[in-house]
C-alpha cells in the first residue's frame, strides 16, 4: 500500500493542495501540531519535481507574508519515502 498523495491536476492544483494545506494546521509551529510533539508533527513540504518545488516556494512566501515571517514550514526533495506504521493510516476514520 502506498501512502503518498496522488490527485487529477484536472480537479485539483497542486497549489490549492498546498493552499489547504496551509489551511489545516499551524506553519509556525516547529516539531508541533496542537499537543502532538515530536519532528514526525513538523510542518513540511515535500516534493518529486522541480515545478511542484517552485510551486511550493511562492506558496509558502505568501504564507509567510500573511504570518509576518512566522512560518517555519520546510520544503524538502522527497527521498527515502517509507510508509507511516499501520496504526498511523486512515488516522481520521478509526477516531
Amino acid at each position: 500500500m502506498s501512502d503518498k498523495v496522488y490527485y487529477d491536476e484536472s480537479i485539483i492544483t497542486y497549489k490549492e493542495l498546498l493552499d489547504f494545506f496551509f489551511k489545516i494546521h499551524d506553519p509556525t509551529t516547529l516539531n508541533r501540531q496542537g499537543p502532538d510533539i515530536g519532528t514526525q508533527y513538523r510542518s513540511e513540504i515535500f516534493y518529486t519535481k522541480e515545478e511542484q518545488k517552485k510551486i511550493a516556494e511562492k506558496v509558502l512566501k505568501e504564507t509567510n507574508e500573511k504570518l509576518s515571517g512566522k512560518v517555519v514550514t520546510k520544503i524538502s526533495l522527497l527521498k527515502n519515502y517509507c510508509p507511516a506504521e499501520e496504526y498511523h493510516q486512515k488516522y481520521l476514520e478509526k477516531r
